[in-house]
């Protein structure tokens, strides 16, 4: 990443529990994946991500089969810090190119 977007992702990072704390990202070991599909759900323990491939552009078809590769859990708490920071990232996006619809 360029140090804008490194810049943008440790301001997002910042949460009441790490206020005022310096984070630093190793990412020696960090795997990029493409997605294009993201499903949730969620128990009263933990919010359940799915994400993955839709690898079928026939919008004819009235069942899809989306190939999953990914499946991230997460504390209730965790999955709204992450909402809001989603929240902010996408206002941002949308200042800069556009509103998405």
């Amino acid at each position: 990443m360029n140090d804008k977007s490194d810049a943008v992702v440790a301001k997002t990072q910042a949460s009441p529990d790490t206020a005022g704390t310096r984070v630093s990202f190793k990412s020696e070991g960090i795997k990029s994946s493409y997605v294009n599909f993201a499903n949730v759900n969620s128990t009263r323990e933990e919010v359940v991500f799915n994400f993955g491939v839709n690898q079928d552009w026939d919008r004819s078809r009235k069942e899809l089969e989306i190939e999953l590769s990914h499946r991230i859990i997460m504390s209730p708490f965790a999955a709204k810090r992450l909402a809001t920071m989603l929240q902010k990232l996408l206002g941002e996006y949308e200042q800069r190119y556009g509103v998405l619809k």
